[in-house]
């Protein structure tokens, strides 16, 4: 039988994917140890990345861990590897988010129906126009599905319910203008010269909509640090709704898992993507999001589809940073300070 123990090599390859998933404001707040079999991956939630003014209570910063948990899952499959995904397993030191143990094989590198490995390296937040193009009723049934067998639900938004939610983004966009505290954090992660491995470079900020249809965050404040274009966006922006039923970490880690492979499916068939994440910030506008019509749950994530070019790239930490040694019985330390500076 092949040795089920994975290799460094391996083990660079699931960070690499792991880490290519998107997070609020490109926080990347994850870092990832080999088990101490070497068959498997520990996911952690890298707490000193958070953005505690906008996203107080971790759960973007959840979601964005599940993202990585996805990513690493694909790229499990083109190890021959067979992922088992364990959430917030009890009594690891320190806490993880997940632990995936990769000691089964498997013949099935494809078990998400397309390719999506690279999809990975693909799918970028695209901030620019969309094209006046609906996405196929096919493509939109496969993206349901997708978050369903991730334990979500996509709603892809009719009209009436599209307008309401990009009303509601409008509105909790002006109140986060309008906050002072929340603007500098914002701002904090913008790298608007010099090159890093986080944060927000210019080329990926996005131009602001001439007609104010779209809500798209002005991350250089109101008014704006520098002088920012507009232009055009589409004239009905397709809007779906990420939501699920229980609201505790354990729901935000299969949110991001749900996300990245609606995300991940999407970009396979063209689509672009950008999470319109204003409203979920504040708890009234987030809870006023929920469609009653549809029942009990609470929505995780606006995300905002269409045609149109492909989003900039953001810089990415090394893997160096954010990969580390099996964690021994007493435990492993946060990456130091070193590791997660922000430059």
């Amino acid at each position: 039988m092949a040795n089920a123990s994975l290799s460094p090599a391996d083990m660079r390859h699931l960070a690499a994917a792991g880490g290519a998933a998107p997070s609020l404001h490109n926080s990347q707040p994850w870092y990832f140890r080999a088990t101490k079999d070497d068959r498997g991956i520990t996911v952690y939630a890298d707490k000193t990345r958070a953005v505690p003014l906008t996203d107080p209570d971790g759960r973007a910063l959840y979601i964005s861990v599940g993202a990585a948990v996805f990513n690493m899952r694909v790229a499990a499959g083109r190890l021959g590897r067979d992922p088992h995904v364990t959430l917030l397993p009890e009594g690891s030191k320190p806490p993880a988010a997940a632990v995936l143990d990769l000691s089964r094989f498997t013949h099935d590198s494809q078990p998400y129906g397309p390719d999506l490995y690279p999809a990975i390296g693909d799918r970028h937040s695209s901030r620019l126009p969309f094209a006046n193009r609906d996405v196929p009723e096919r493509v939109v049934g496969e993206l349901i599905t997708a978050a369903a067998a991730e334990g979500a639900v996509l709603d892809v938004l009719e009209e009436a319910d599209a307008r309401r939610v990009l009303n509601l983004t409008a509105e909790a966009e002006r109140r986060t203008a309008a906050d002072l505290a929340r603007q500098a954090e914002t701002r904090t992660w913008l790298r608007l010269e010099e090159l890093t491995t986080d944060g927000i470079p210019r080329a990926a900020l996005g131009p602001q909509d001439h007609d104010a249809r779209v809500p798209v965050r002005a991350f250089t404040g109101h008014p704006p640090a520098f002088p920012t274009s507009t232009q055009r966006f589409e004239a009905l922006p397709q809007v779906a709704t990420l939501t699920t039923h229980f609201d505790r970490p354990e729901d935000w880690l299969r949110a991001g898992q749900a996300m990245e492979r609606v995300w991940l499916l999407a970009t396979v068939h063209g689509l672009r993507m950008s999470v319109l994440h204003q409203a979920v910030e504040w708890p009234d506008t987030r809870a006023t999001l929920r469609d009653p019509r549809t029942g009990p749950g609470h929505v995780q994530m606006v995300l905002r589809m269409g045609y149109g070019p492909p989003g900039a790239q953001t810089p990415r930490r090394p893997v160096t940073e954010t990969l580390g040694p099996a964690a021994d019985d007493a435990g492993t330390k946060t990456p130091n300070a070193t590791d997660t500076a922000r430059t």
